[in-house]
Parts: structure tokens; C-alpha cells; sequence
């Protein structure tokens, strides 16, 4: 797998475009800046955006060339990251250290899903926020991007069980169409969430 997204991410075009997640960008914006995380994040385009708003961001994925790029984002945007990188197995999250923990289309097997998602909620101040979107099980077909494989699709129902520590603000699957580079483009079926931490 590690691999697949050296290639990817090793085209020259950002796969997934320059521009956040407008979910991120919508739900970010009335948020003081904090420390930030954003897991599996790829060439950086929404750790990139935080920065840009004056939050403290760590960012992690497995491939080298999506560091490479983030990084090299960052320079065109004026700002930095710490980006490492780490697979979800081996990130040291550290507890009740951030405000914000950005997960966008970040697509686990079941058990790693879930064990992603509880470390994120463990490593939230009290108070901090998941802010997370990704396919649903709906997705299957939709020619807008995505994994093929049901178990790497998420439910709200999974989505409630692994964030059962935080308090729900917002948890929905609907319709949305992506506008996200080459491999993120037309009408889709996503799940989202916002959840806070219980203080």
C-alpha cells in the first residue's frame, strides 16, 4: 500500500488538488487556532490550509513523496508543518494534546479504522474537536473516487461506536458532489462528523 501512494503521490499534479476540504474549510473557520492533527494526510493540502490560519500543525502519512509535496505546499502558501513520516501503526499520539484532529478521507480496514479513531479521540484536549469526512458505505459505484472494497467505507453507525468518548455535534451521511483534483471529482455519498471532547 505504501507503494501505491509513493506513486500517486509521485505525479506531478496534486492528485487531490491545492485546496482544503471545503467541509474542513466551512467547519474551521469560526475555531480559534490551536495545535492541530491531521492524520494520513497525504500531500497536505488541509494541514496546509490550518496553517495558513494561524494553527500549530502535525501532520503524518506513510508516503515520502506525499511529505515531499505537502512540504513543498507549505513554502507556496508562506507557512510550515511538521510533517512526518509514519503509518497509523507506529504514530506516537501523544494524549490530550490537541485542539483539532482533521481526518479527511483517511480510509482504514475495520480494525485499524477503529484504532485510528480512538487514538485520535485520546490524543484531544479537553474541549478539542474531530472534524472528520470520508465515503460511506454508499459510495460503491460512484465513479468520484474512493476505495472499491466495502470494509474500507465508513457507516455513521461505525463512525458513532469509535467516537463513543466525544460528544456529537454533527454526525450525518449525505450527498455532496467533489471537486478535489483528478481523482476526487463529481456527486458522492460521504459521512461526516464533528465531536468534542468531553471537558
Amino acid at each position: 500500500m505504501k507503494e501505491f501512494w509513493d506513486q500517486r503521490y509521485g505525479e506531478a499534479v496534486y492528485v487531490y488538488g491545492k485546496e482544503p476540504n471545503a467541509f474542513l474549510k466551512e467547519k474551521i473557520g469560526p475555531l480559534r487556532p490551536g495545535q492541530a492533527l491531521f492524520p494520513a494526510e497525504g500531500e497536505g493540502r488541509n494541514a496546509v490550509y490550518a496553517a495558513t490560519l494561524g494553527w500549530q500543525v502535525t501532520a503524518f502519512d506513510y508516503s515520502e513523496a506525499g511529505r515531499r509535496k505537502a512540504e513543498a505546499l507549505a513554502r507556496e502558501k508562506g507557512t510550515r508543518i511538521d510533517y512526518r513520516v509514519a503509518g497509523i501503526e507506529n504514530f506516537a499520539f501523544p494524549e490530550s494534546a490537541f485542539d483539532l484532529v482533521g481526518l479527511f478521507f483517511a480510509h482504514q480496514p475495520s480494525a485499524s479504522r477503529r484504532l485510528l479513531h480512538q487514538q485520535a479521540a485520546q490524543s484531544l484536549k479537553p474541549g478539542g474537536m474531530v472534524i472528520l469526512e470520508a465515503f460511506s458505505k454508499q459510495q460503491l459505484g460512484l465513479p468520484s473516487g474512493g476505495p472499491k472494497q466495502a470494509d474500507l467505507l465508513f457507516s455513521a453507525e461505525e463512525l458513532e461506536e469509535d467516537f463513543s468518548s466525544l460528544h456529537l455535534h454533527l454526525l450525518e451521511e449525505t450527498e455532496t458532489v467533489l471537486s478535489e483534483g483528478p481523482y476526487h471529482s463529481g456527486p458522492a455519498r460521504v459521512v461526516r462528523l464533528v465531536g468534542r471532547m468531553k471537558e
